[in-house]
């Protein structure tokens, strides 16, 4: 037998690849849209592979089922209660999937959506125990997945929540200790609250160290793990439809177009938002007036959905050499209505010094000054709140997570500057970008984050 799992930092997101090595025959499970690695590594092992099978509708990043299935002619699996709005195989719970002496037993693990399934991996008929099991967004490595993502289709985290804790407590935590876990995510996801940096585990260690699958009725289950979630990304929503829609393969050479600067500023004037991935230091030295700072050190694809309206078009400033890995970047999370990027772009945004502004950004100690002065700033953090409340925070800081900035960015009072924080400084410099984009003035951001204002502490 052959898995292998496909684990992607920027998205905290694990999708798999299980092939019977005798017969070649394989299955593909929760791809991501750039599909080549998985199809490379098939071909280089002689490997057909013959299905697509997605855990759930994911809300989170967009799914490769389409890309695969156009590739290679393979069949697109969910789970039978799966409300997608396009041909696919209904995978019943109990259905044995046989690729040669491997078969992927369908188990159905509702709660975090109502669709969401397990894959039970069977490495020989004649094993006592299960290999392994693959869990979607069920149950993670020191958490279970929430169950409030799709209350915007009318599912409810008190209808799903009983759900799930039947799915975790009586149905995978039934599996011998042995079985190997390989979850859908891992730490950093918004999917969870409380995931491990560990790739697998198995269902014995989670029994043991899990938090939410201890012996407790399903009253205490759904408070544990209904509180303290963190805001919800606003690009889930649109992701999540998405995936319950037919479309087209997405093409990333065609997003990653070079634009003349002609043309890079008639969109701009046209309503276009321009996403600038250098780093915060090229940044803030020089960038195109009312664009935002993404860059791509950080969890950019992630980080873009927090701030750019799916429905806009979408400019590129990138260093060059990054311009295709933005735009993929991009994609993966449905940001895929890009026109191009900025040809050329230290040499192009020379030749526009009356558009380009540098970045204003404000020192610890300059914070510490201003803050005991006449003229007190207003100090945003954008921090999550689990952050926030073990680290410190800023006396008398706004608190307004990154991820809920676009909707509550009103509450910030416009009568004096602002300061915007964060841990480190990325996401502080995506923040104050953004806020300038809306055509906020006096708007800088914390060089060093909370972290460099702490260590001023007198």
């Amino acid at each position: 037998m052959y898995l292998a799992q496909y684990y992607l930092d920027c998205l905290s997101q694990a999708s798999y690849m299980i092939a019977d090595e005798t017969t070649g025959r394989a299955v593909v499970v929760d791809p991501r849209i750039d599909v080549q690695e998985y199809l490379d590594d098939a071909a280089r092992r002689g490997f057909t592979v013959e299905g697509v099978i997605n855990t759930h509708l994911h809300a989170d990043f967009i799914s490769g089922h389409f890309e695969i299935a156009r590739r290679t002619g393979a069949w697109i699996g969910y789970g039978d209660r799966a409300e997608a709005r396009f041909p696919f195989r209904p995978l019943a719970d109990g259905e044995r999937i046989s690729l040669g002496e491997v078969v992927l037993e369908v188990m159905h693990t509702p709660g975090h959506t109502p669709e969401s399934i397990s894959i039970v991996v069977h490495e020989r008929p004649g094993d006592a125990a299960p290999y392994g099991v693959l869990t979607g967004d069920a149950l993670f490595i020191g958490d279970v997945g929430r169950p409030d993502l799709a209350a915007s289709f009318g599912h409810s985290p008190e209808r799903l929540a009983p759900m799930l804790y039947d799915s975790v407590h009586n149905r995978l935590m039934g599996l011998p200790d042995a079985t190997r876990l390989f979850p859908g995510h891992g730490a950093g996801s918004a999917c969870g609250k409380n995931l491990s940096t560990e790739k697998w585990s198995t269902i014995g260690e989670q029994r043991l160290s899990n938090y939410a699958v201890q012996p407790m009725d399903v009253e205490t289950f759904t408070e544990l793990v209904t509180e303290g979630q963190e805001a919800i990304p606003a690009y889930f929503v649109h992701d999540a439809g998405r995936n319950r829609e037919a479309r087209e393969p997405v093409d990333i050479d065609a997003l990653a177009r070079p634009l003349e600067p002609e043309e890079f500023l008639a969109r701009r004037a046209a309503g276009a938002v321009v996403v600038d991935s250098r780093d915060q230091l090229a940044f803030s030295a020089g960038h195109l007036r009312g664009s935002v700072n993404i860059g791509t050190e950080g969890r950019f694809a992630e980080t873009s959905g927090m701030v750019v309206e799916p429905d806009r078009e979408i400019l590129i400033v990138a260093a060059e050499g990054s311009e295709r890995e933005t735009a993929m970047r991009l994609a993966r999370v449905g940001l895929d209505r890009i026109a191009g990027h900025l040809a050329r772009p230290e040499a192009s945004l020379a030749g526009m010094a009356d558009l380009v502004e540098r970045a204003p950004r404000v020192g610890a100690e300059e914070l510490r000054a201003s803050l005991a002065g006449p003229e007190r700033p207003v100090v945003v953090d954008v921090r999550g709140a689990a952050e926030r409340d073990r680290e410190g925070t800023v006396p008398g800081a706004v608190h307004i997570p990154l991820a809920a900035l676009p909707s509550r960015a009103g509450e910030i009072p416009d009568d004096r500057p602002v300061v915007v924080h964060c841990a480190g400084g990325y996401r502080s410099s995506v923040a104050a970008s953004y806020l300038r984009s809306l055509g906020r003035e006096n708007v800088s951001d914390l060089v060093g984050g909370y972290g460099a204002y702490r260590l001023t502490a007198a």
